[in-house]
């Protein structure tokens, strides 16, 4: 079926402030053969001359003859064919695992057969409102989202679709939110010395330095200068594989304490191969995070009658004691390797309870010349009545 040379579309309001724009698109099936379909997209928040230059834009392409029918397969079948053997490419082990785990065990199963042209947002929307329902976490919501969000854009990237339909697509919080736990420097201590080698040095590490687990269980004798008394981040382990560190910021050098040098001192062999880890079984493999938090780390934490804490929590504890310490939270963001200075300040950083008591001191402290004069007095009749 030819393309038409020009068209404009259409633009109905379907609401306040909210838009349903149509087209329409020229698609090839598997066997070559071209058909036309109508596309709609709904707009929010929009009024009529916002949504009619979304509109045009789109348009724009295919009156210019710039976007190119594209081949209407079933979502499933792209994931099989296009996504999964290529996204190796351009995404971590960790997060392929992740989005293949989601899209086959939530995705696929209800909308997987939808033709991947006509994937929409209702059919996204629909999704994760059922996963709600059923209970899920909203955690489980966004990686679900993230997932789906993957594979349309290699779809977009392919030229199969022209837009993300998985885009603004928002999740609010269900309740409140969990608040990750963390030691204070007492438990920290006690803890300590509650833990056999080599466990007790890897949480001695993380407290001091704020290294996630996978970067200190990478990290070599050749990244650890004794001299200047620094560390080099340039690896990380995670689910039995080394990579590059999560992000360009968590490629880092650090300087390391006194106290800690000597332990980095105390640990190393008197002949030591600079490619060897400082953390490794007999065999010369990395230590498993599993098995030492379960073994070792969670079995102390019981005996102390504290709660478990994981791994990630000394990175709070290290971020929580630099913002205690009074640290400018750009030291912080560059020992803690963020991207972002607000994850530093919003998500790594907790009040301690010594900390809140000694502001609120001070405070008082400023307003004691007032104090006296806040004592009883003849209280005003407009408020007794």
């Amino acid at each position: 079926m030819a393309r038409p040379r020009y068209q404009q579309g259409s633009i109905r309001c379907i609401g306040k402030n909210c838009w349903k724009i149509r087209w329409c698109e020229d698609v090839r099936s598997e066997g070559g053969t071209l058909q036309r379909i109508y596309r709609a997209r709904t707009l929010r928040r929009v009024n009529k001359a916002q949504a009619r230059e979304v509109l045009e834009a789109h348009l724009s392409k295919m009156n210019c003859r710039r976007l190119f029918p594209g081949i209407n397969i079933p979502l499933a079948r792209f994931v099989a064919v296009e996504w999964r053997p290529n996204a190796a490419l351009r995404l971590r082990n960790s997060t392929m695992r992740m989005y293949s785990f989601n899209l086959e065990k939530y995705v696929l199963p209800m909308f997987g057969q939808v033709p991947l042209q006509e994937v929409n947002r209702s059919h996204i929307e629909s999704c994760l409102s059922r996963l709600r329902q059923k209970g899920h976490a909203v955690s489980t919501l966004r990686n679900v989202r993230s997932a789906i969000s993957g594979v349309l854009d290699s779809a977009v990237d392919r030229q199969f679709i022209t837009y993300n339909s998985a885009h603004r697509i928002r999740l609010r919080e269900a309740g409140s939110k969990t608040e990750r736990r963390y030691y204070r420097a007492p438990d920290i201590r006690l803890l300590l010395s509650k833990l056999d080698e080599p466990c007790r040095s890897v949480v001695l590490i993380a407290v001091s330095t704020g290294l996630r687990i996978g970067e200190i269980l990478a990290l070599r004798w050749k990244r650890v200068d004794l001299l200047r008394g620094t560390l080099e981040v340039a690896e990380t382990y995670s689910s039995g594989e080394f990579g590059p560190p999560k992000t360009r910021s968590s490629r880092r050098t650090i300087p390391i304490s006194s106290s800690l040098l000597k332990s980095f001192k105390a640990l190393r062999p008197a002949n030591c191969d600079a490619e060897s880890l400082v953390f490794a079984t007999s065999r010369g493999t990395p230590l498993d995070p599993h098995n030492l938090y379960s073994r070792v780390l969670a079995p102390a934490c019981d005996s102390l009658e504290r709660p478990r804490v994981s791994w990630h929590s000394f990175r709070h504890t290290h971020a929580t004691l630099l913002h205690d310490i009074g640290e400018s939270l750009k030291t912080a963001q560059s020992l803690l390797g963020h991207s972002d200075m607000q994850t530093t300040l919003a998500v790594y950083t907790h009040a301690i309870p010594d900390s809140q008591r000694r502001a609120v001191e001070r405070v008082a402290e400023v307003l004691n010349p007032v104090g006296p004069n806040l004592c009883p007095r003849a209280t005003s009749q407009r408020f007794v009545n």
